[in-house]
């Protein structure tokens, strides 16, 4: 009974939301009319001020209502309010002001409704366990939340455990996710839509499963032995299971504290490109990526001067493969856009499987060129530049220039491939997580010079084993 009723406050949530946009739709084509722009020969919408002030009224309501359901559900909603928070270039702003709230406070449990996991995973409570545990948590996140603890040895830990019955309660909010996202389909035509919805079940099924996430913990940690710039907790095997993963204490300030970070004699800028550089390593040469990279899953450790810091990851649920057609069309349309080359640009949209096969290939080829030239036009792609850019230049960049009658037809062209919600969803939470520690940096020209000369290295490392040969290639780092 509590979990339907669950899922009917979350369907009326979500129906309010949805009808109250559909009445400032309805208005929005009944009142507002079209003129022909001479300077672009395109016809523009010109909407009554009143309206636009009640479209701002909407958004407002729509933010709280939101905010309170989240607030109320948890589990898989807070993780999707925090990542909505965090794209503030794609949502209106009244919705990333009150969903923000959701990086640092999540509702922490009461550590007595966790003591029932230690006691049916190790058939004793918490307290027999480690020589002291704080019932206060560290962190409390969507499915669990940390506690610091101690072993006899003095040795400081990590304790995360997972909330009791959550694996339930995100089977009953998956449902509704997936209503939404056909409802979303009904709108937006995009071909195999329904595969965010996969995706995001395989997600949250590994996040919930701690062995899974300390054996990740443990291949990261090996990935990048070569730095020691980048630093990893280590699991302690006798104390984790599937519900409870303990591992060692890793100190650090909290990757957002740009503020806090120079008089710890750390540059925020050395931060940011050392986000960026381990960030293109996983994605690029490892394959293996952190697909959760918001700020609380970041600690910063000065180095031995201001230019050198050190990374700690934590939170390793999320870790994911990335398929390699994925990796090679992104390194092209990287490298298109970076060497102004159409072509390139187009071979790599091809490669990762973006054109559905009914695709119309001129009106899809002809939208990636006007976006191309667009982003040739752009000197400043810096997270900064993004967030300072006005509604209307936002909306002007994602325009894809074709007429009204061609959009659905080109929303029908496009399919999203299989595994880009990961390299997606953590690219962009990336780009506003460095954008927070350096709005100046630019992660595309950061990013690509590094990771070449490592797929280089990989590459002639490939044809060595191929011909018998052992010796590897020098790091590139």
């Amino acid at each position: 009974m509590e979990l339907f009723v669950r899922l009917i406050r979350a369907l009326w949530v979500f129906g309010v939301i949805f009808v109250s946009y559909m009445l400032q739709l309805g208005l929005t084509q009944l009142l507002s009319t079209w003129e022909r722009d001479p300077e672009t020969d395109r016809d523009v919408r010109l909407m009554p001020d009143w309206l636009r002030r009640r479209r701002a009224r909407v958004d407002e309501r729509n933010a709280k209502r939101l905010l309170a359901a989240i607030l109320k559900l948890r589990g898989v909603y807070i993780k999707l309010g925090q990542v909505l928070s965090i794209m503030g270039g794609f949502l209106p702003r009244a919705f990333t002001k009150e969903l923000e709230q959701l990086q640092d406070q999540v509702p922490a449990r009461p550590f007595a409704e966790l003591e029932e996991t230690f006691y049916r995973d190790f058939g004793v409570g918490a307290e027999e366990l480690y020589a002291s545990i704080e019932p206060t948590p560290l962190a409390a996140a969507s499915l669990g939340q940390v506690h610091e603890a101690y072993l006899e040895d003095g040795t400081k830990l990590a304790v995360k455990v997972l909330y009791p019955g959550i694996r339930e309660v995100l089977k009953v909010d998956l449902r509704v996710l997936r209503l939404a996202i056909v409802v979303y389909g009904w709108f937006v035509p995009v071909r195999n839509i329904e595969r965010v919805h996969d995706a995001l079940v395989d997600l949250l099924e590994r996040e919930t499963e701690y062995l899974h996430e300390a054996e990740m913990m443990r291949t990261m940690s090996a990935n990048f032995a070569h730095r020691k710039d980048i630093l990893f907790p280590e699991v302690v095997e006798d104390l984790t299971t599937r519900n409870v993963l303990t591992m060692t204490f890793m100190e650090g300030l909290k990757i957002n504290r740009v503020e806090e970070m120079p008089e710890q004699g750390i540059d925020p800028h050395a931060v940011a490109v050392r986000m960026v550089e381990s960030f293109y390593e996983q994605l690029f040469v490892h394959r293996l990526f952190h697909a959760d990279p918001h700020p609380g899953n970041f600690l910063v450790q000065a180095g031995r001067k201001p230019s050198r810091p050190k990374i700690v990851v934590l939170d390793f649920g999320a870790i994911s493969e990335v398929r390699p057609e994925l990796v090679e069309g992104l390194v092209d349309i990287l490298q298109g856009i970076l060497n102004e080359d159409r072509e390139l640009l187009v071979k790599g949209f091809y490669a990762m499987g973006f054109a559905s096969r009914e695709a119309n290939r001129e009106l899809l080829e002809q939208s990636i060129d006007a976006y191309f030239q667009k982003l040739l036009s752009i000197q400043d792609r810096t997270p900064g530049a993004l967030m300072r850019a006005s509604p209307e230049e936002l909306e002007r960049l994602a325009d894809p220039e074709v007429a009204r009658a061609e959009l659905r037809e080109l929303m029908r062209s496009v399919e999203y491939p299989d595994g880009w919600f990961y390299v997606e969803r953590a690219s962009v939470l990336m780009f506003w997580l460095v954008g927070q520690i350096d709005p100046d940096v630019d992660p595309m020209r950061i990013g690509m010079p590094y990771v070449l000369p490592l797929l280089e290295a990989r590459r002639r490392d490939a044809e060595r084993a191929d011909a018998g040969t052992d010796e590897p290639t020098a790091s590139a780092d």
